[in-house]
């Protein structure tokens, strides 16, 4: 199983990592590119729609850990689950959606996966009644989905993310304290980033765009639900606590400033941090940092103590926000 699971890797990290070029090349022929605007973080025209390859991977490496049966069965929901919404986000890059289809193509896959398989929600809200975990369950899914969206924002960062929960989950199977089956579909998500991230990284050669950033969100949402389901859903909190915690801090600023949430903005904190002076890679390499923390505490609450670990998970994710909303004199001084 374990062998299956590094084959399962190596398909991921090839189409990523070959097919990204040539997605590249074939979206400057056509023409699909991001166009700098006073909302982007970058400055010259940029490729949009890697995720592409990065779909390709997912789904290709999936099917052969669930041909392999080296992967828990939700892993072929998962599939096409992927492939509906690298779809509909595909769409979107291209011919911009309204926000209605684009939640409703993402309340759809996430509630058809709950119908099919409720016990992937219940389970990992045991302390919930059934109908209550599985709606609280749901929005906290969707919330996930749209928040890994609306992160990509800067050069490197949502690699850096996915390749940091990921590695968490396989650390935790490969300790022992998770079962082996989730270590496959781990590995196959990290190898995915990690091959796109080789041309992600400032200076980015291609974007991510929706057909990669929405898909992603969702195989990290469905993985870290796996992961809670197995009775540690401490750790399934703690690893993805800095995305959570920029994005939903932001979100909550932006409403009580009655801003349009739905709209583009520069106001998360690693933006704030970018434009006070930290480089794409300075802050990404920040956030991988503070993961590699998040994964031992990650792996300290599963190994029994999920107090002290969400403790120091909270003071860590608080000294990463405070850092990059204090950044300013730092790069003034030149020593960011």
């Amino acid at each position: 199983m374990t062998m299956d699971a590094w084959i399962g890797a190596a398909i991921a990290l090839l189409c990523a990592g070959i097919g990204t070029p040539y997605v590249r090349s074939r979206l400057l022929t056509k023409g699909v590119l991001d166009q700098p605007n006073e909302r982007s973080s970058h400055a010259t025209p940029t490729p949009r729609g890697g995720g592409i390859a990065v779909v390709v991977g997912l789904v290709l490496a999936g099917a052969w850990l669930v041909f392999r049966g080296a992967a828990p069965t939700s892993t072929l929901y998962m599939i096409v689950a992927v492939l509906v919404l690298g779809s509909v986000s595909w769409r979107d890059d291209v011919k911009n959606l309204s926000a209605r289809v684009r939640l409703g193509a993402q309340v759809v896959v996430v509630a058809w996966i709950i119908y099919i398989e409720p016990g992937l929600v219940t389970n990992a809200i045991p302390f919930l009644p059934g109908s209550l975990a599985i709606a609280i369950g749901a929005l906290a899914w969707l919330w996930f989905i749209n928040l890994f969206n609306f992160m990509d924002g800067i050069d490197g960062i949502s690699g850096v993310e996915a390749i940091s929960i990921a590695g968490g989950v396989a650390v935790l199977c490969m300790i022992g304290q998770v079962p082996l089956d989730l270590f496959g579909p781990a590995l196959i998500i990290g190898a995915v980033a990690l091959g796109f991230l080789g041309w992600n990284w400032h200076p980015a050669r291609i974007f991510l765009g929706d057909v990669g950033s929405v898909p992603l969100g969702f195989a990290l949402g469905w993985l870290l639900f796996e992961l809670a389901r197995t009775g540690h859903w401490p750790a399934a909190l703690i690893l993805p606590g800095y995305y959570i915690a920029d994005a939903t801090i932001t979100l909550c600023r932006r409403l009580l400033r009655g801003e349009k949430v739905w709209e583009a903005h520069k106001s998360h904190f690693y933006q704030r941090a970018h434009q006070q002076g930290l480089s794409h890679d300075q802050i990404a390499t920040r956030v991988l940092y503070a993961n590699m923390g998040l994964i031992g505490f990650a792996v300290f609450a599963a190994l029994g103590n999920p107090l002290p670990a969400a403790a120091g998970a909270v003071i860590l994710i608080g000294g990463l926000l405070w850092h990059f909303s204090r950044v300013r004199s730092h790069a003034a001084n030149g020593s960011a």
